[in-house]
């Protein structure tokens, strides 16, 4: 299972809540490259509160880095990237939609999915779709409102939208969470496209190697056919702009996918909220109830 494709990192020095400095960045990229990892997105975010993120400098600091990598000796593909609030997206002009998708080839953009959920999330997401653009949701599963009705993420899924599991989500201490059920149930239901570390360091708290250890694991959950396709083959067609390659089917054995079941009516959310790019801030309307 070498030569997985990590099409979520932060491991641009100095600019958000990755490594500080180029030496942290070399290391945090040589624990990828150690660990398997053959491919890596650099993926800042693109948003509000990281003000030191400049789109128009991302291909400039990507080229840095691969300078620095390979006076390093360590092997690895860097492809520039970020990681995106909807609201950044939805205000930016068409030329710096292009320079934030994968290889700035102006196909595939990696959105931010916010942790607190928002009215109009779907819309929004489709007005951005219109532009021509194919979309990977980050980490849909941290989402309160997914977690509470998953089946927006079926529909999601059906309308074409990409989705990218956290690795941690798998391997992470609480596995009675929500958070851990719902990446686990994209996984194994066959919803999931890509297993990614969004790793931020070569160690200590999100560190990338844990892709390397979510893989495994993976291979449990859904069969080693599909593991290595969300490792591996269908990040490697997100990063190139290319058409995923057809996936095997994840073991979820003769059930029905619960994602999948007839769907559920779900109450409006009481009250008004502005889409928000700060995952942290506080719901100030209602709720949707829970499933």
């Amino acid at each position: 299972m070498l030569g997985y494709v990590d099409l979520h990192a932060h491991a641009l020095p100095g600019i958000d809540d990755g490594p500080s400095d180029t030496n942290g960045a070399i290391a945090m990229l040589r624990a990828a490259a150690t660990t398997g990892i053959a491919t890596l997105a650099v993926t800042p975010h693109l948003r509000s509160d990281f003000p030191d993120v400049h789109v128009d400098e991302l291909d400039r600091r990507c080229r840095a880095l691969r300078e620095a990598v390979a006076r390093e000796g360590i092997e690895i593909e860097i492809v520039c990237g970020a990681e995106v609030s909807l609201v950044w997206a939805l205000e930016a002009s068409d030329e710096e939609l292009l320079l934030a998708t994968y290889g700035q080839r102006g196909t595939d953009l990696l959105i931010e999915t916010p942790t607190f959920d928002v009215v109009g999330f779907e819309s929004r997401l489709h007005q951005l779709r219109a532009n021509g653009l194919r979309v990977t949701l980050a980490h849909p599963e941290r989402n309160v409102g997914f977690q509470r009705a998953p089946s927006r993420l079926a529909d999601l899924v059906q309308d074409g939208v990409l989705l990218q599991v956290n690795a941690e989500t798998l391997l992470g201490p609480d596995r009675r969470s929500d958070r851990h059920r719902l990446g686990r149930s994209l996984c194994s239901e066959g919803l999931a496209h890509a297993l990614a570390s969004d790793g931020h360091r070569a160690t200590g708290r999100r560190p990338v190697t844990c892709l390397a250890e979510a893989a495994r694991m993976a291979v449990a959950l859904v069969g080693p056919d599909r593991a290595h396709w969300m490792t591996h083959a269908a990040p490697e067609a997100i990063v190139a702009g290319v058409a995923l390659p057809d996936p095997p089917e994840a073991w979820i054995g003769r059930r029905r996918p619960r994602l999948l079941r007839r769907r559920r009516q779900q109450m409006p959310v009481v009250g008004e909220q502005m889409l928000c790019d700060l995952p942290g801030e506080e719901r100030p309307g209602g709720t949707v109830p829970p499933p």
